[in-house]
């Protein structure tokens, strides 16, 4: 990947680089009372979810039915605390993630089927800021997200995505939060078949749910995803090529 000036997302002069790690001494005081969560066996989002490319609106369907949200839905959300430890700057990373996170919401706008609320108690997911990258000869990965489920979930940022410009940072949130609200990539079918997934709406090549240059948010994306959950909701589709869907609770909702 090219260098990439920081944007003003990622960036704040009266600091330097917020993304300063600390030392290891400082580091490892501070994770005295987490240390156990980083031994063993390290999980990161399911493949599934990130093999590039797209060009309709594909819908997971990987447990033999189709998780989407039921109707009012708010998944609320914190920061994992652990994962910023080893950041020198962790408030300024919080504003620059709490700020992206409400533009790629905000870019899918009525279309996007649930809301998402900041809450340290009855959280459903945690953003997660990991201090080093995760790359391969195939590629680095930018941020990794979920599908719709009734368990607490992890949303994943790397910090080669605060590398890219302003719009990128968004476009690549805006994909991962499609993922978040059920969709998968085309070739899903083609690539993915270890997890079914089923087809819905129109077949564009440029979309949030394609990669590089043409993963762009478009009219068809909102339009597409809008309708899938109006008809739903409203009991007009329960099955998709005989795959049922299934409308799942946020882990927050199932709380007593």
């Amino acid at each position: 990947m090219t260098d990439r000036k920081m944007s003003a997302f990622a960036n704040n002069d009266a600091v330097g680089n917020i993304f300063e790690l600390n030392d290891d001494t400082d580091f490892l005081a501070m994770a005295e009372d987490t240390v156990h969560v980083f031994r063993g066996h390290v999980c990161d989002t399911e493949h599934r979810g990130h093999i590039k490319s797209a060009t309709e609106l594909v819908v997971d369907a990987s447990d033999g039915f189709i998780p989407v949200w039921q109707q009012n839905s708010v998944l609320r959300w914190r920061f994992q605390r652990r994962s910023l430890l080893r950041y020198r700057y962790p408030d300024q990373i919080k504003v620059a993630a709490r700020t992206l996170l409400a533009a790629a919401v905000s870019a899918w706008g009525d279309a996007a089927p649930i809301r998402f609320i900041e809450d340290d108690d009855a959280w459903d997911f945690e953003i997660a800021v990991r201090d080093a990258n995760s790359c391969s000869v195939m590629g680095c990965t930018l941020a990794s997200a979920f599908f719709p489920g009734e368990a607490q979930q992890e949303l994943v940022i790397y910090p080669m995505m605060f590398q890219q410009d302003t719009q990128e940072q968004i476009e690549t949130l805006a994909h991962e939060i499609g993922h978040i609200f059920g969709l998968r990539h085309f070739f899903a079918l083609e690539k993915e078949q270890a997890w079914p997934a089923e087809l819905f709406g129109a077949h564009e090549a440029i979309s949030i749910m394609n990669y590089g240059e043409q993963s762009q948010l478009t009219d068809t994306d909102r339009a597409d995803l809008k309708l899938f959950y109006a008809m739903i909701w409203s009991g007009q589709l329960k099955d998709i090529n005989r795959t049922p869907i299934r409308q799942m609770k946020p882990f927050s909702a199932n709380r007593p």
